[in-house]
């Protein structure tokens, strides 16, 4: 099973394979490294699947699932009380997602300090005029991640009517700000490393990436008001050799105990709500899906992404081929 790479490997393995392998004898080969979608399409088509379990981002499994190479999920071998706990954009029937994340504003404390004007949402960050700084975005060049709610937001879209997405009216909130913008981050890494450096005071973050800096003592803070949150799904490739034996993976790793040690591991939050019962506070308090924050976040509608126009293009690939056009002007 592919249960990605770095720090969130490390937890899954941890948290999930070395518990799930004791309780039920069933050995587990893990793979710290990212699942793609082009791997399972390819897996699936030439019937030769090797990974039974994959942990992959929503586009890709919404698209996986459309295509028919994901088994459904066997909802009967899960207890009442863990259906219950997990959050219902969580339970697809051809996946359970195992995490939450969320893209969120962040601030440099010692430009914006106490005391005096700090930004806490959206439209703060496009006023450069009462918050002037270097600034900081998510690029668009990946499609689903890009700047978009945010932009619509920062321009007065109400939270319950950003989609179906106005993309002409995203751009040109783009415009207004993209003179401000001194890098457009790629990766968490790269927007990490750039806040760490103070070569950005303001901007668009990973919540996770950032709690880290935080916990490190970098002079910034977060604000949670209208999160862009998103989630993974735990996906089992079409002609698995070992489904049942995935099934009960799958099962396990989304029980609330066993997600509360994932969240004392890595600072994803748990999809199932039940797990903050079973963390410290202080640890639950970091968290994306603290229910606290979760009143004021905003799911992104992976549905409306992975639409398909008249075009034959996916609103996700309609988006990108937007971004890329638009950044070179």
């Amino acid at each position: 099973m592919t249960l990605y790479g770095g720090d969130t490997g490390k937890a899954n393995i941890e948290a999930y394979v070395k518990p799930f392998q004791t309780s039920t004898g069933i050995n587990v080969s893990p793979i710290t490294d990212d699942a793609t979608l082009s791997q399972i399409e390819l897996m699936v088509t030439t019937k030769n699947v090797t990974v039974d379990v994959c942990g992959l981002d929503a586009v890709s499994a919404h698209i996986a699932a459309s295509k028919g190479y994901l088994e459904e999920i066997d909802y009967s071998i899960y207890k009442k009380e863990n259906i219950d706990g997990l959050v219902e954009i969580c339970r697809k029937p051809f996946g359970v997602s195992g995490l939450f994340y969320s893209v969120l504003t962040f601030y440099n404390t010692e430009k914006f300090k106490a005391g005096g004007p700090q930004p806490t949402s959206w439209a703060d960050l496009w006023d450069v005029a009462k918050f002037p700084g270097i600034r900081t975005l998510e690029s668009g060049a990946w499609g689903t991640e890009g700047p978009w709610e945010e932009a619509l937001l920062a321009d007065g879209v109400a939270p319950d009517a950003l989609y179906p997405m106005d993309v002409d009216r995203v751009f040109a909130s783009l415009d207004k700000i993209k003179p401000h913008v001194r890098k457009w981050w790629e990766s968490g890494s790269e927007n990490q490393q750039m806040i760490r450096d103070q070569a950005a005071e303001l901007g668009s973050c990973y919540d996770g990436r950032a709690q880290v800096l935080i916990d490190e003592g970098v002079p910034i803070a977060i604000n949670r008001n209208r999160a862009k949150l998103f989630c993974d799904y735990w996906v089992i490739p079409k002609g698995s050799p070992n489904v049942q034996n995935a099934q009960k993976f799958i099962e396990f790793a989304t029980r609330a105990d066993r997600q509360a040690e994932f969240g004392k591991l890595v600072a994803f939050g748990p999809t199932n709500l039940e797990a903050y019962k079973m963390m410290p506070q202080e640890v639950g308090a970091k968290l994306t899906s603290y229910p606290d924050y979760m009143a004021n976040s905003i799911p992104v509608n992976i549905e409306w992404y992975t639409q398909v126009g008249s075009d034959g293009l996916t609103n996700n690939e309609r988006l990108m081929q937007r971004w890329n056009e638009w950044i070179l002007r």
